[in-house]
């Protein structure tokens, strides 16, 4: 069974995988396992968003392979956009960081203990 047709199956119902084989090595995981973002899409949306990798983001090649308007393609992005969680790509420092700062002179105590109460 491929990816699309596991996605077909599930018609957009949330689902669980509770398996795991790697292949070719007979190792098998079992447990709770949630599926990636991207995987969670339905199959037209996760065709789309290849697509849109596939163009390098560009919006007027997305246009001329679907053949719609720009903004039927804006749309289409920001509804998936609305699906997908944000990466955080600029994380909290680490305690270290945050000490070897303060010791710099780099920032205040006060600072230090915003920045390290801040952390989860």
């Amino acid at each position: 069974m491929d990816w699309q047709e596991l996605t077909n199956l599930t018609r957009g119902r949330p689902f669980v995988v509770e398996r795991v084989r790697l292949a070719g090595s007979g190792v098998a995981i079992e447990g709770e396992f949630e599926l990636p973002q991207l995987a969670q899409l339905n199959v037209e949306d996760q065709v789309f968003v290849t697509a849109f990798v596939r163009c390098h983001g560009s919006i007027k090649e997305m246009e001329r392979i679907f053949g719609v308007s720009y903004p039927t393609i804006k749309s289409r992005l920001n509804r998936i956009m609305q699906m997908l969680d944000f990466v955080e790509t600029d994380p909290a420092p680490s305690r270290a960081d945050v000490i070897d700062r303060l010791r710099r002179g780099e920032i205040t105590a006060q600072q230090a203990l915003s920045e390290l109460e801040g952390r989860t």
